[in-house]
């Protein structure tokens, strides 16, 4: 899988750096994109990407700031005209998400040649899409804001040729029954297909937040979690202005890494007082102190494998 940032600001862009924007590629597990917010001039950026509107299926927006949603109805019309002709999209988010999208595109006479599926989500929230599992908890930010957590599917366990070719089962189409079943007939005998592969491996786990001050759903939403993207909109100084304004501080944000075993995280959604030679330093500041966790803040156009 792949996470690209289109935008990794708060609140207003910089010549630097957009208005939030995440696209998470689901490869090898499933040939499409979801993204995760859709900041003003999203589609802008894309432009400068090699992913396509078209393979973008799902939207999951976090909530109804205009950091997060202005450039939503924008890159809907566009979909029309990059592939996105007859191909069905979900669109999951907080309520009035939907009031939104059809007011702009009403208003503004914007017609689609794709259906739209919203799923608008009222507290806690479980979704399941080709083996994916997506769960989502209301975060702590003044209006509904949310945080998901994406399960991927679990890949069946190698199969083990040796142990196969031992009851004179040889390669050939029944391997694939072996791999996807949980048993299989061979000379009229019935075996457990696990007797035959090595352990399945479970798909990688990613929570992305919406914005938000510490609260209880994080810890549930982030536990164990593979990949994490946070918000961090003040990393440095006082945390009590960040936690004023329902956002989270950047010693906040390490404490959830801790307490929640995430083996990577990615922060986002820095402050505009920031420009990028101020993050560095403060980047560096950081990683030199004692048992700072595993961490990256990211820049626009960011992408990482896992």
């Amino acid at each position: 899988m792949e996470v690209t940032f289109f935008g990794t600001s708060a609140g207003l862009p910089t010549k630097d750096r957009n208005t939030q924007a995440i696209a998470l590629n689901l490869e090898p597990y499933s040939n499409s994109i979801w993204l995760f917010d859709v900041g003003e001039g999203t589609q802008h950026q894309i432009l400068h990407h090699s992913i396509k509107l078209g393979k973008v299926d799902h939207i999951f927006i976090t909530h109804m700031h205009g950091d997060h949603i202005f450039g939503l109805p924008g890159l809907l019309t566009s979909r029309s005209f990059q592939g996105g002709e007859d191909k069905p999209l979900t669109l999951i988010g907080p309520t009035g998400l939907q009031q939104f999208i059809e007011t702009a595109l009403k208003l503004s006479e914007s017609h689609l040649n794709y259906p739209i599926t919203y799923i608008e989500i009222d507290n806690n929230f479980t979704y399941h899409h080709n083996g994916f599992t997506v769960s989502s908890r209301l975060l702590n930010h003044g209006i509904p804001s949310y945080g998901y957590r994406i399960e991927a599917p679990t890949t069946p366990g190698t199969i083990d040729v040796t142990a196969l070719k031992a009851i004179g089962l040889e390669p050939g189409p029944k391997y694939q029954e072996v791999k996807m079943f949980d048993t299989f007939e061979y000379n009229n005998q019935i075996y457990l297909s696990k007797d035959f592969k090595g352990p399945a491996k479970p798909g990688p786990i990613v929570t992305i937040f919406g914005d938000t001050k510490p609260c209880d759903n994080e810890y549930i939403l982030a536990e164990n979690a593979d990949i994490m993207i946070h918000e961090a909109t003040y990393i440095d100084g006082d945390k009590i202005l960040a936690n004023n304004y329902h956002h989270s501080h950047i010693d906040d944000v390490f404490r959830l890494i801790y307490q929640s075993n995430v083996k990577k995280s990615f922060i986002t959604h820095l402050s505009n007082r920031y420009n990028l030679e101020d993050i560095e330093e403060i980047n560096r500041a950081l990683k030199e102190m004692k048992d700072t966790p595993n961490f990256e803040f990211v820049k626009d156009f960011d992408t990482f494998k896992f």
